[in-house]
């Protein structure tokens, strides 16, 4: 069965992941690069077509590599690529038992993803080594030995084309808005943390989604990422879940996570702090889920600092 680019990306993730314990210091691309498989090596693979339209990749078939590597196939001319941002991407990728289409991003909107180690899912990270000081348009060739969760054991090869790339910032940026009557009252700490103050009464019924700062940026789409700190309470003010409390923000993508987020932060811009008030429908229903009660009314406070 054709696996899809998010599918790739998770099962190579499971590798990334294993590959990156002990005291060994993450290699360089250019060792990566090197320190292929005796079996194969990346200047056996070659990719034609122009930067930023669908690539084809040829190679001797079977093509195996027993560790990861990368090379930059064409630099690019854009603004460089820096540790920290949150990238755009376009992605092909084959199997590397005989070429067989894997799944890509070309026939839609790129993706993105956080250069950070702070990301809970990304780039593999010989591959977002090799990104990390190149330019906006450089195309990058990658390829590493399959997992359990590609069903395989098979190398995969991609092919990844950098579209565009976005600082993150530090806090929310923006103007403030004058939240409506009713509403929980949020107050920002000095290192901006938000807390609230509940309001008495029975919860509203309907998602409700009010800016406390709007921000200038770009919008954030329904399908796209999006990197924020966030905290969370029940409709009590009794508090569930924060990023804060975990030192860093999170990434993640808007139609991966509970309806209220997507409908509440999707067409919002970069730089805003978002109120969400989510009924149960919207966020984890009738059930219990983890500290969350079945049928919780959710208030979310979210900067949202990148995002596409």
């Amino acid at each position: 069965m054709r696996r899809t680019a998010a599918v790739i990306i998770a099962a190579t993730l499971l590798l990334a992941g294993c590959s990156g314990g002990g005291e060994d210091p993450a290699p360089s691309a250019s060792a990566s690069s090197s320190a292929s498989a005796a079996s194969g090596s990346l200047d056996d693979v070659t990719v034609t077509g122009e930067p930023g339209e669908e690539p084809q990749i040829t190679a001797e078939w079977p093509f195996e590599l027993s560790k990861e590597a990368a090379k930059v196939v064409d630099a690019g001319d854009g603004e460089q690529i820096a540790d920290g941002q949150l990238i755009s991407i376009h992605l092909r990728a084959v199997s590397g038992i005989d070429g067989e289409d894997q799944g890509g991003s070309y026939a839609g909107a790129p993706q993105s993803y956080w250069l950070s180690d702070q990301a809970t899912t990304g780039l593999p990270a010989v591959l977002s080594d090799t990104l990390i000081g190149q330019q906006v348009g450089a195309r990058v060739l990658y390829a590493g030995p399959g997992t359990a969760a590609s069903g395989d054991d098979a190398t995969l090869i991609w092919v990844v084309d950098v579209t565009a790339a976005q600082n993150v910032l530090d806090a929310p940026s923006g103007e403030a808005v004058t939240p409506q009557d009713g509403l929980p009252t949020v107050t920002l700490a000095d290192d901006g943390e938000p807390s609230i103050t509940p309001v008495d009464g029975e919860a509203p019924t309907d998602l409700i989604v009010q800016p406390l700062i709007e921000g200038t940026g770009p919008e954030v789409t329904a399908t796209g990422t999006v990197v924020a700190n966030y905290s969370g309470w029940l409709w009590d003010g009794t508090a569930f879940d924060s990023s804060w409390s975990r030192g860093a923000p999170t990434a993640f993508g808007l139609n991966q996570v509970i309806a209220g987020w997507t409908q509440g932060l999707a067409g919002q811009k970069v730089g805003s702090q978002m109120l969400l008030v989510i009924p149960p429908e919207l966020g984890y229903g009738d059930e219990d889920t983890s500290s969350i009660p079945g049928g919780s009314t959710l208030i979310f406070v979210v900067d949202i600092l990148a995002g596409s």
